[in-house]
């Protein structure tokens, strides 16, 4: 490949990196929020630039935290897909540990949350508002009760799916 000679102190400008699409997430704060701020639906405060859960702080803003807006919208970031029969033998298993890697990330990061866990053909769909919740839920499954795990990111919608699916072992005479 023959490269162009460059000055010294300069970088080459490649065709491939002259247009950057800008991305464009709609739940991310356009500004720099006043700080403090305060969710009014689920109490975190915005403090040192994140979302922590601290006691309300006196004059505080108003101001709904992404996963609020996410859930008031109906519009999750994550999705994790429980498919097969051990879905239905180990539900209520399978839900408690879904509920038990939400409550750990969102002890730490209050913008992780499960907004729904509904039955699907079978199986589960848990919608997420974040999508490290989604992969951690994901890994949890994989690490906790084997099977097959599949993830697709989408970085134009910001979207993570994953799909956990696992057969039960043929029963022995």
């Amino acid at each position: 490949m023959h490269r162009k000679a460059v000055r010294p102190g300069r970088q080459p400008v490649y065709r491939s990196k002259l247009f950057q699409e800008q991305v464009h997430d709609s739940y991310k704060a356009r500004g720099k929020l006043q700080e403090p701020a305060v969710c009014p639906q689920c109490g975190a405060v915005f403090h040192k630039g994140r979302w922590q859960w601290l006691p309300r702080p006196e004059g505080a803003e108003s101001a709904t935290c992404p996963a609020c807006h996410r859930v008031h919208d109906r519009f999750p970031a994550g999705y994790v897909q429980l498919e097969g029969d051990y879905v239905s033998q180990y539900r209520a298993e399978l839900v408690n540990l879904v509920r038990h890697v939400e409550q750990k990330a969102k002890a730490e990061h209050p913008l992780q949350r499960i907004m729904d866990i509904v039955e699907e053909d079978g199986g589960l769909l848990v919608t997420t508002t974040d999508i490290h919740l989604a992969h951690g839920i994901g890994e949890a499954l994989r690490h906790a009760h084997r099977g097959r795990l599949q993830s697709h990111y989408n970085p134009e919608e910001k979207l993570l799916r994953v799909r956990w699916e696992r057969q039960s072992s043929p029963k022995r005479p």
